[in-house]
Order: structure tokens, then C-alpha cells, then sequence
């Protein structure tokens, strides 16, 4: 950290899960100063996360302008997160943090902003293809849910979308994924990508495939399950683990589809960038450009993985920038 920057104002950033929260502090010219991740279910509030970590702050000066990317739908005033039991007011949080400003967008609303701003050092291929110029983005990813967003390009900017595809009903593409979003469908009113597409989503992939088994479920957490180690000697795991990238293909090429992104489509979260080369030698790919008589229009079309660790904090800063 340099002395000029820490002498400067702040920006509060914040990535906020339903499992942990990450909040920073960067300067205007979005250099990152310090940097924390606290556990949600450590906290009541968002209020209180956001408060304790300021109080850790040190010398640095207190911000009263901040964006936070959270895990939720965000249409109003009013946050309830999906898969957390947060929920708030956005102008009563500003209020309390004393900001003069307070942004608040969905978390993948903020990954898209951060695509323009990722260095190549940020993102690792994943097959053929180069984008176009001046066409959209896509990225979606898979954590604790599963997130969805793309970016359009306007004028000299661009304009980042807020949607929730990750409830988007999961479609399958083999007979076996028909068997196991069939029996998924007897326990969940709707089974959306999500459902399968998520770190809960794998623990269902799982548990569903040793019922199509007839073998008995081991409990597997969705880490365990796309363990090498614990896939190398059970084949249900690894066969769930193939599934899973196989339908974010599949999910994938639809919405490079659905928002025309020859620009690329870009996969975040927090599973994908652990599972490493393996995903690049899934099916991935393979399904992404499985779209019968649009396969060449898909083959020109890059997907990659993004690597850099804090990605939502550069879209944080970018609508702050802004």
C-alpha cells in the first residue's frame, strides 16, 4: 500500500454470499487497500458484518460511498437474500453507515461489470473460439446458488443485465439427465438449474444418482463429491462431477444463445475455478457448442473460467467510477 493511497478517500466494496461476506476498501483509482471475509452465520445483520469490518479498518480513512454485490434480486429498497435469512433496507443501511452514497446490485450483475477490467492473467480458457468486438458478454457460475448476468455494449460503455437465470427451468440434453432431473422433480416443485447447478445442487446430483443406482448415499458434501481423490474411487461422485459441467454447458451455450455474446462467456463462482484442469477436460465444451445445427456459431464463441479472486470488487468500483 503506498502512502498516497492510504491518505486518500475510501470506497467500500462488498461480495456478499450466503455463505460469506468479502468487503474491501479501494481508492477512487480502485487500487485495493485492505481487504476481509467474514462468515455470514458470524453475523445477524448485514449491518453488523459491515460495522465489524470497518472496525478493522486501521489507519485507513473511514468511506462514506460504498457497493455491495449481494446473492439476491435486487428490485427495490427492500433485500431479502435467496438463500440467506439477510434481508434489508437499502436507504435505512446507508442511513446507518452514514454513507452519502450506498449502491446495492445483484452479485452477478457486478461479475459482468469486472469482465471489461479482467487482465488476461484473470482468466483461464476453456476451448477454441475469439471474440467479437463490440458484442456482448455473457458469465454465469455456480456457489452457494447459481448466478447469471451479461454485459451489452452501449455506446463507449456498457450496460450490465439483472436477471435471475439461475431459476431458469434445467433442461436435459441425455436420457440420463432426463432419469435424474425425473426423480429430482418428485422432490422439488421446480427443478431449476440451480437445483442441480450449485453447491447444493451437487450434493442433489448425488444423492439422485445413488437412488438411480440403488446404492446407498455416503452424506458427501458438494467439496467431497468433486474431490479427485474421493471421485477416483466412487464412481457416483464422478459421475455427478461430470454431469454438473456437462449442464453448465448446456447452460451455458443457451444463454451465449439467448444474449447473442460472441464477445465470450465467462464462468464464475466458487466451484468451477477449484475444480481446475479437470473442467477443461470435462464435457463442458463439448456441450456448450451442442446446439445441432448452431454448433459452428457456438465453436467461434470463447468461454473462460475467470481466475481473479475478487472479481465482483471490480464492478463494485465500476459502478462507484461511474
Amino acid at each position: 500500500m503506498t502512502s498516497s493511497a492510504a491518505s486518500a478517500a475510501t470506497w467500500l466494496v462488498g461480495d456478499v454470499g450466503a455463505t460469506n461476506a468479502r468487503f474491501g476498501l479501494v481508492s477512487p483509482e480502485r487500487e485495493l487497500l485492505h481487504t476481509r471475509t467474514l462468515a455470514v452465520a458470524d453475523h445477524p445483520t448485514i449491518a453488523d458484518a459491515i460495522t465489524t469490518y470497518l472496525g478493522e479498518r486501521g489507519a485507513l480513512p473511514m468511506p462514506h460511498q460504498g457497493a455491495i454485490a449481494i446473492a439476491s434480486a435486487v428490485t427495490g429498497d427492500r433485500v431479502a437474500m435467496t438463500n440467506h435469512p439477510w434481508s434489508f433496507s437499502i436507504s435505512a443501511l446507508k442511513s446507518q453507515l452514514g454513507f452519502s452514497r450506498l449502491e446495492v446490485i445483484n452479485d452477478f450483475t457486478a461479475l459482468a461489470l469486472a469482465l471489461p477490467h479482467l487482465s488476461p492473467e484473470d482468466r483461464r480458457p476453456v476451448g477454441g473460439g475469439a471474440p467479437s468486438a463490440g458484442a456482448p458478454l455473457g458469465v454465469l457460475g455456480p456457489g452457494s446458488g447459481l448466478g447469471v448476468s451479461g454485459l451489452v455494449p452501449a455506446g463507449k460503455g456498457w450496460i450490465a443485465l439483472a436477471g435471475e437465470g439461475g431459476h431458469a427451468t434445467m433442461a436435459p440434453a441425455t436420457d440420463r439427465e432426463s432419469a435424474v432431473l425425473d426423480r429430482m422433480r418428485r422432490h422439488f416443485d421446480h427443478v431449476s438449474a440451480e437445483r442441480v447447478l450449485s453447491g447444493p445442487g451437487l450434493v442433489n446430483l448425488y444423492n439422485t444418482l445413488t437412488m438411480l443406482n440403488g446404492v446407498p448415499s455416503r452424506g458427501y458434501t458438494a467439496a467431497q463429491i468433486t474431490d479427485p481423490e474421493i471421485g477416483a474411487a466412487d464412481s457416483v461422485c464422478a459421475e455427478a462431477t461430470s454431469l454438473f459441467c456437462a449442464m453448465l454447458g448446456t447452460m451455458a451455450g443457451n444463454l451465449a444463445l439467448t444474449l447473442g455474446a460472441r464477445g465470450g462467456i465467462y464462468v464464475g463462482g466458487g466451484i468451477v475455478p477449484r475444480l481446475g484442469q479437470r473442467f477443461a477436460q470435462s464435457p463442458f465444451r463439448a456441450r456448450f457448442e451442442a446446439k445441432g445445427r448452431f454448433s459452428e456459431y457456438l465453436a467461434a464463441i470463447p468461454t473462460w473460467v475467470v481466475t481473479h479472486p475478487l472479481p465482483a470488487f471490480l464492478g463494485c468500483a465500476a459502478v462507484l467510477s461511474g
